[in-house]
């Protein structure tokens, strides 16, 4: 099922860089942005995350928690934030659970082959849990101004 604007934002439970617990019912009353992304380290992810990171005080602003939500480890978390100066919490979903609520681990295909990976897509939750908009066209070097607009 494709989530889509106005439905409930689909809780979930996962541990963040440091190992901790994390629910989405954590931020309610906050609005969140939660973005989906393939890969720790790699040059669009990284290009993504710096673009939050350089306006994060912008988004902070506009009253949004940033979580950034992919399959890697605990670990990779944490050596991303720590090269990147990450301000923001990431989520490890290794064994894709969220993906699968929010339905963005697809098909993809590359060369030819055809392969299973992230669908790099945000989601923007209101204060009472309910997406308010869903980012399918990421732009990585501009994706503050896509959540901000």
């Amino acid at each position: 099922m494709k989530l889509k604007i106005g439905d409930k934002a689909p809780e979930f439970e996962v541990n963040d860089q440091a190992g901790n617990t994390v629910k989405l019912s954590d931020f309610k009353g906050k609005k969140v942005v939660l973005y989906f992304y393939p890969k720790d380290q790699t040059p669009g992810c990284t290009a993504q995350a710096c673009n939050l990171r350089d306006n994060y005080k912008a988004l902070q602003k506009a009253g949004y928690e940033v979580l950034g939500i992919s399959s890697d480890t605990e670990k990779s978390h944490q050596k991303f934030i720590e090269k990147q100066s990450l301000p923001f919490t990431l989520l490890a979903d290794t064994d894709k659970k969220v993906h699968d609520l929010y339905g963005t681990w697809v098909e993809k295909q590359m060369y030819g082959r055809s392969y299973m990976g992230t669908a790099r897509t945000t989601f923007i939750i209101d204060e009472n849990g309910v997406i308010e908009d869903i980012i399918e066209k990421v732009k990585t070097k501009e994706h503050t101004s896509q959540i901000l607009k």
